[in-house]
C-alpha cells in the first residue's frame, strides 16, 4: 500500500508521459551549460595561473583579487546581480549566459588556485634543469613545469568542477529552462512530485558519467608509486 502510494505520487506514469518531453529538454539545456562552464572556467583559471607565474605585481594582485572575490561570494548572489543589475549598466544578457558567465568565473576563481597550488609543488630544481638546457623561462614552464602541475591538479580540479557544474541547476531563479526549472514548472501544473523525482533522475543521468569520468581521469594521470 505504501509503495502504491509512493508510486502514485513521485512515478505516476500519465505525468512521466505529459511532462517527459520537458524534463528532457532541461536535460539539454543542462548539458549544454555544464559543457559551457568547464570549458570556458578551466581555461581561463590555468590562463590566470599562468600569468602568475611570470610575477607581475599589478598583474598578480588583480588576479588575487579576482580570486578571492568569486571564491568568497555564493554564486546565487552573483547570479542575481549579474542578471538584474547588468540591464541598469547598459548591458542585457540572456538568462543562459549570465549563468554561463558566472559559473565559469566561479570555476575559473577555484581552478586558478588549483593550477597555482600545482605550479607551486614543482620544485625550483626542475625550473633550473629546464633552463640549464637553453629552454627560456616560458619554454621551461609549457615543456617542463605545466605538465607536472597538470598531474598534480588533476584530482582537486575534477571534484571542483563537478560541484561547480551541479550549480546550473541555480540558473532556476532567473528562468534558464535547465532541469530543475522545467521539474518545478511541471509540479505546480500537476501537483505532483513526479516532475522533481524525475529531475532527480536526469540529474543523476548527466553527472554521475561525470563523476566516473573523473575517477576514470584521476586514475590516468595520477603519479604511479615505484
Amino acid at each position: 500500500m505504501e509503495w502504491q502510494r509512493f508510486l502514485e505520487v513521485f512515478a505516476n506514469p500519465a505525468i512521466i508521459r505529459t511532462y517527459g518531453p520537458n524534463i528532457a529538454a532541461g536535460a539539454v539545456v543542462t548539458l549544454q551549460a555544464a559543457a559551457a562552464i568547464i570549458v570556458t572556467g578551466i581555461a581561463l583559471g590555468l590562463a590566470l595561473a599562468s600569468v602568475r607565474v611570470y610575477r607581475i605585481r599589478l598583474l598578480n594582485l588583480l588576479i588575487i583579487g579576482f580570486v578571492d572575490i568569486f571564491r568568497a561570494l555564493p554564486p546565487l548572489v552573483v547570479i542575481l546581480l549579474a542578471f538584474f543589475g547588468l540591464p541598469n549598466a547598459g548591458l542585457s544578457l540572456s538568462a543562459f549566459v549570465v549563468l554561463w558567465l558566472v559559473l565559469s568565473l566561479v570555476l575559473a576563481a577555484f581552478a586558478e588556485e588549483i593550477f597555482w597550488a600545482g605550479l607551486l609543488s614543482v620544485s625550483k630544481g626542475q625550473w633550473e634543469a629546464a633552463r640549464s638546457t637553453g629552454l627560456s623561462f616560458t619554454q621551461a614552464y609549457l615543456h617542463v613545469v605545466l605538465p607536472q602541475a597538470l598531474r598534480i591538479t588533476v584530482p582537486p580540479l575534477t571534484n571542483r568542477t563537478i560541484a561547480i557544474t551541479k550549480n546550473s541547476a541555480l540558473g532556476t531563479v532567473i528562468g534558464v529552462p535547465e532541469i530543475l526549472n522545467q521539474a518545478s514548472t511541471a509540479q505546480s501544473f500537476s501537483g505532483s512530485g513526479t516532475p522533481l523525482f524525475m529531475a532527480a533522475i536526469a540529474y543523476l543521468a548527466i553527472f554521475v558519467p561525470f563523476v566516473a569520468l573523473g575517477r576514470t581521469i584521476e586514475r590516468r594521470f595520477r603519479w604511479k608509486r615505484r
